[in-house]
C-alpha cells in the first residue's frame, strides 16, 4: 500500500516516516509512505496556501487551489481508495478503522493547519475525514503520523510476529490483558501461577478474563 500525507511542515514527519515499524514496511517492499510539501502547489510568489476567511472570522484559512493541485497530480499517478482530512471534528479514530484502511490500496492523508481548511475541500476533495480525539492541535501532522503508523503496522508482514498485531488493545473491542516478563518474581511482586502452568487453554481463558475485567473497570463504554 501507499500512503501519500500533504502537510505544510513535511519536515516535521521526515524522522517519523523513516524509522520504526514504517522504515521496515518501506524495506520490505509492504508500504510507501510519501511527503508533499503543499507549499510546492502554490503559484503565490510567498509560497503561501492561505489567506483571511471571507465573513471576517479570526485566524487563517487553508486555500482550495493548492490543495486541489496536489490531490489532482497525485490522482494522475495512481488511484486512491481514500482521501482522509484530519480533523478534530471527523470520525474517531478507532482500531476497527486502522484495520479497515490496512486491507485498502492507496490513501491520501491531508494534514490541516491554520483555522481551519476551505469547505470546499471537504465538500468536493475529501472521502473520509478522522479525528484522533476530541481536543485541537497546532496541526494535522501528528494526527496524520497516528494514522499512518497505526496502519501500516497491520498490514501483513510488517511485524514478524503477526498474532503479536492481533492480540493488541481494540482488536476484539478488549483491552489487552496483562502481561509479564523474567523475573518471575521482584520485591515480592510475583508473575501469576497460571502463566507459568504451561496449560495453554487455562491461560488463554485467564487472558480473556482479565481483559474482560480490565475493560469492565477501565472503558466500560467499550462492551455496550
Amino acid at each position: 500500500m501507499r500512503i501519500d500525507i500533504i502537510t505544510v511542515l513535511p519536515e516535521m514527519l521526515e524522522g517519523f516516516v523513516h524509522e520504526s515499524i514504517l522504515a521496515r514496511a518501506e524495506k520490505k517492499g509492504l508500504a510507501e509512505i510519501r511527503l508533499h510539501n503543499l507549499r510546492d502547489y502554490t503559484l503565490d510568489k510567498w509560497r503561501r496556501v492561505d489567506d483571511y476567511p471571507f465573513g471576517g472570522q479570526a485566524g487563517m484559512v487553508m486555500q482550495i487551489e493548492p490543495i486541489d493541485r496536489c490531490i489532482s497530480a497525485l490522482k494522475e499517478e495512481r488511484s486512491y481508495d481514500e482521501v482522509i482530512f484530519t480533523s478534530p471534528d471527523g470520525e474517531s479514530f478507532t482500531q476497527k478503522i486502522a484495520n479497515e484502511l490496512s486491507l485498502g490500496g492507496n490513501i491520501i492523508i491531508l494534514a490541516g493547519h491554520y483555522k481551519g481548511i476551505d469547505q470546499r475541500v471537504r465538500d468536493h476533495l475529501i472521502t473520509r475525514e478522522i479525528s484522533v480525539g476530541d481536543y485541537v492541535l497546532t496541526g494535522g501532522e501528528l494526527p496524520a503520523a497516528i494514522i499512518a503508523d497505526a496502519v501500516v503496522r497491520i498490514v501483513p508482514g510488517v511485524i514478524g510476529d503477526e498474532q503479536s498485531a492481533l492480540s493488541d488493545c481494540f482488536q476484539d473491542d478488549l483491552l489487552s490483558a496483562p502481561i509479564y516478563t523474567r523475573p518471575r518474581s521482584y520485591k515480592g511482586w510475583d508473575v501469576p501461577e497460571i502463566l507459568l502452568s504451561g496449560n495453554e487453554a487455562k491461560i488463554r481463558q485467564w487472558e480473556l478474563d482479565q481483559a474482560m475485567e480490565r475493560t469492565r473497570k477501565l472503558r466500560p463504554d467499550l462492551l455496550k
